[in-house]
């Protein structure tokens, strides 16, 4: 395996893992783990030869972290308060830009048919965002991985802009690196590649070796960033408002209201301590839930500031790429449901879990491991929105709807108010299931239709962490289709739900209120119901339900050709 510099089409994480040639790796097999493990596998999931031991109570960097959290979710909302007058000369080039995007959608796109007319205002943005600038990218990289939860037509065209950020200079970097760790370069490091390996809208990253000899990844936030962060949300809160019913609320959906949820995302990303400290928490959460198969990157114990993190260094074969891994003799299927029973224990029974998964965020390790890298952004549940959360999933696995609408309720995805008979009602959840590639093009797109209005009309929104789950769960499931596409997904199901059962289904039941062995037993016409399934489906491969997504979406496409067609 060799390092390779890469595009940030993949985001930070590539930096620090290594890329694989694209022939076979004939290595020896790996050895097994070392009978005498780092004392430090004992408070997270790490690697078992480390550069240094990880001792929370030793980490300089970890002083009034939680505070420091605390006051960095309260700033969110303040910077986008809604303002009465423009906040500043920046609102006019912001102006200028997006204003001239959707002049040209209207001139030109508009009136094309929905498909053409989402594709046009998309492509617009993506220009309108690149010329921006890095608050922007980095806006346009969260709705390029949003598939599912945003248009295809938005989510496609804004992958393109994921490597339009050109690096930093290296006397930049080294300026940044020395002023936030208080020594020149040349004492604190025996090599560092002035080219980075990566770089983003936030920040880059540079291989390294410490002067002690350790090989790192230094990752090094962009200059004046922070300030034009705030600077942009600030204009980005000013304009969403004058969004609202004035282009094609599929389009973008709320806007104000995405503006909230990427502050809420973004501002933590400014401070890398609170990464590291992400990194000490979900590297906890495996170690809690006795998880094997995946690993967290340390932090050093000093070299941790607001604009520089230095961590452990890993290498690995890059996520998706399964005819290699499979030729080293790794079980990708094996991957995937390690990765996926992972990512449900962190979020139903600790409520932290990585919030940003993506090809470039996680790699392969050559024992079957897999490494999760780059954790600025985290989901965090409180205790109320974590049993929440539990009782969503628990509800869907037993198909009880009107459970799983009164936890959407409870995640703050539904008003608090609201009348939950009446949404199941609306949203025709108590009626009888129906196999959607049964149903015609104008069933389907009327059916839909029906339950957008329904929500809106009940003022439904997505919660920060709701959004952050439901897009990595996209993500595994996209993966499948490279790592694991003949795997049964309804026995795969199963078989998490029955870890969780074995594994945890005291505490489940405790926290749900119920008696001990009191969780239903795994029910497989829930399971069938979750897919919109008729009883005689027996298996489900991801190719298959690929293949019945794929009819459906044709059809939707056919009813709106048939609208728009002269």
């Amino acid at each position: 395996m060799s390092w390779s510099r890469c595009s940030t089409e993949t985001g930070l994480c590539p930096l620090w893992s290594a890329a694989v040639t694209t022939e076979p790796d004939h290595r020896e097999p790996q050895p097994a783990r070392p009978e005498h493990h780092p004392a430090d596998l004992a408070v997270g999931a790490f690697s078992d030869d480390p550069p240094w031991l990880v001792e929370p109570a030793n980490l300089a960097w970890r002083a009034g972290i939680d505070e420091l959290r605390t006051s960095t979710r309260a700033e969110a909302p303040v910077l986008t308060r809604r303002r009465m007058a423009p906040p500043g000369v920046r609102v006019l080039r912001v102006c200028t830009l997006l204003g001239r995007a959707f002049a040209g959608w209207y001139a030109l796109d508009r009136r094309r048919g929905t498909s053409v007319s989402r594709a046009g205002l998309s492509r617009r943005l993506r220009r309108a965002f690149e010329r921006l600038g890095p608050t922007y990218i980095k806006l346009g990289q969260v709705l390029s991985s949003g598939e599912g939860i945003f248009p295809e037509e938005l989510v496609a065209e804004f992958r393109l802009c994921r490597d339009q950020v050109p690096a930093e200079s290296f006397g930049a970097v080294r300026r940044i690196v020395e002023e936030d760790l208080g020594k020149p370069l040349h004492e604190l490091f025996a090599s560092f590649d002035p080219v980075p390996v990566a770089a983003a809208s936030i920040a880059q990253v540079h291989a390294a070796r410490l002067s002690s000899g350790e090989e790192v990844a230094v990752k090094v936030q962009r200059p004046q960033v922070s300030q034009l962060v705030r600077r942009d949300l600030a204009v980005m809160s000013w304009i969403a408002p004058l969004l609202v019913g004035r282009i094609p609320a599929a389009a973008l959906g709320n806007p104000p209201a995405l503006v909230d949820l990427f502050a809420e995302t973004i501002v933590e990303e400014l401070d890398f301590r609170l990464e590291a400290q992400n990194m000490l928490d979900v590297a906890r959460v495996l170690v809690d839930t006795d998880q094997h198969a995946l690993v967290v990157p340390r932090p050093h114990p000093q070299l941790v500031t607001r604009r520089v993190l230095v961590m452990e260094r890993l290498e690995g074969y890059a996520w998706g790429d399964a005819k290699t891994m499979r030729a080293a003799g790794i079980d990708t299927e094996a991957v995937i449901s390690s990765a996926l029973i992972a990512f449900l224990e962190g979020a139903i029974l600790f409520g932290v879990f990585h919030g940003d998964l993506h090809g470039g965020n996680l790699f392969v390790r050559p024992d079957g491991t897999v490494a999760l890298l780059d954790f600025g952004i985290t989901g965090r549940l409180d205790e109320p929105s974590r049993l929440a959360f539990l009782r969503l999933i628990m509800a869907g696995a037993a198909n009880d709807a009107t459970g799983q609408v009164a936890a959407m309720r409870d995640l703050g995805a539904l008003p608090a108010d609201v009348d939950v008979g009446a949404v199941v009602h609306d949203l025709g959840l108590d009626r009888p299931l129906v196999d959607p590639t049964t149903l015609s093009s104008e069933e389907l797109t009327s059916e839909i239709r029906n339950i957008t209005k329904a929500l809106f009309g009940y003022g439904a929104r997505m919660p920060k962490e709701l959004m952050l789950f439901v897009k990595d769960m996209l993500f595994l499931d996209g993966a499948m289709a490279t790592m694991a596409p003949s795997i049964d997904l309804l026995g795969e199901i199963v078989k998490i739900l029955t870890h969780l059962q074995v594994h945890h289904g005291e505490r489940i039941a405790r926290e749900l209120g119920l008696v001990p062995g009191g969780i239903p037993a795994v029910d497989m016409t829930a399971i069938r119901a979750s897919f919109a399934l008729s009883e005689d489906v027996e298996h489900l491969t991801h190719s298959e339900l690929i293949e019945r997504r794929e009819l459906i979406r044709r059809r939707l496409e056919h009813t709106r050709h048939r609208k728009h067609r002269p």
